[in-house]
């Protein structure tokens, strides 16, 4: 796959890009080539997940939230991002010289933007030099040192996707931590944390069975949601506040449901990340049309089917849309690495609170 560069709308270049997520699920590097001008995708392009191998997912759930032998990691965490690169490119035939960019999101292993800090692991500058590519990365930083809250990141390239959609419509991330986009037709996207995703029901799985997640929803379905505690999940105040806002990794924890079996615990915390979805209706101009899931728990039947019944709406795949739910996280920063390179807003006032739109990131070069 070869790309020439071309004139889009308004003199703007598209360009072929490249997106590196990994996401706080802890699951592996997502890669993916888009062609953008940063406004609107072109062309979708090949895309490739590699998962973690237990040791480097080990190291890395050693350092949430800025602990141990966070340089070493990095290193790690950034050699394996360039193997990724390489497999994705040499397999699909596409040349170094034909992508204009890499956007290499990192790993967040700290994320504080009420102390002005989020932290997302990876050396920019040495994926640069390994893969032979330009690099944009630290795509958070400006948007928290001007006061957003840094997340969710993803909402303009959800806008871009869903030009043609019926709205308003509601994307929604269900990774480690879940994130929704409201985008209606005639205002800018709304977006925040809706509270955890996968997280905490891959944390109880992983203590009770050894296993890294719920297969399908496969435990949780056989067992019973517990009515005490899932009220004393849904308790936490962050559900009143108003958006923006944003959540760690580590801000919710499974202190509720302990002493439940495993099978209850499961369908506890499926019953939380469902109705933590569904307090977020409260915070929105008008409820979605449509909610369209992508993210990893997308694969998890009792989620879906919990989400269906606690929103009321059709709850769809983003594969319905004709979207890939598996890059597309890695897409969206491809997307945000060539507007990066335009100088355009990667945030909002709507997205993360940041008092104006606000670019960001941070460039590489490969030479």
């Amino acid at each position: 796959m070869a790309v020439e560069p071309t004139t889009a709308e308004a003199g703007a270049v598209v360009r072929l890009a490249l997106g590196l997520m990994s996401g706080t699920s802890l699951d592996g590097i997502d890669a993916a080539l888009i062609e953008t001008d940063g406004d609107r995708v072109a062309a979708f392009g090949p895309v490739l997940t590699v998962p973690y191998d237990d040791g480097l997912r080990e190291r890395l759930r050693g350092i949430l939230g800025g602990v141990g032998a966070v340089a070493e990691v990095e290193r790690a965490l950034t050699e394996a991002h360039a193997a990724v690169v390489r497999r994705l490119l040499d397999g699909h035939g596409v040349s170094r010289g034909a992508v204009a960019v890499i956007g290499f999101h990192g790993h967040t292993i700290l994320h504080r933007p009420r102390e002005g800090r989020t932290w997302q692991i990876g050396d920019g500058a040495l994926l640069a030099r390994l893969a032979g590519i330009d690099v944009v990365c630290d795509f958070r930083a400006n948007d928290v040192a001007a006061g957003g809250e840094g997340a969710p990141f993803a909402p303009l390239y959800h806008a871009a996707l869903a030009r043609d959609l019926e709205r308003p419509v509601a994307v929604l991330n269900l990774g480690g931590v879940g994130n929704l986009t409201w985008i209606a037709s005639d205002a800018p996207p709304i977006a925040f944390d809706t509270g955890p995703g996968n997280a905490l029901i891959d944390d109880w799985v992983r203590r009770h069975t050894g296993k890294q997640f719920d297969a399908g929803g496969a435990l949780g379905r056989t067992g019973r949601v517990n009515a005490e505690a899932l009220a004393r999940l849904l308790a936490n105040p962050y559900f009143d506040r108003p958006p923006p806002k944003s959540l760690d990794r580590l801000d919710f924890d499974l202190t509720a449901v302990e002493g439940l079996s495993p099978a209850d615990g499961a369908a506890t915390l499926a019953a939380f990340t469902c109705q933590a979805v569904a307090c977020g209706l409260a915070h929105l101009p008008a409820a979605p049309l449509h909610w369209l899931v992508t993210g990893g728990g997308r694969h998890n039947a009792t989620l879906m089917d919990g989400l269906r019944r606690a929103l009321g709406v059709p709850v769809e795949p983003v594969e319905a849309a004709g979207w890939d739910g598996d890059a597309l996280e890695a897409q969206a920063f491809a997307f945000l690495a060539v507007r990066s390179l335009r100088g355009l807003p990667l945030s909002l006032p709507t997205t993360t609170g940041v008092p104006r739109p606000t670019t960001g990131g941070r460039l590489f070069r490969s030479g």
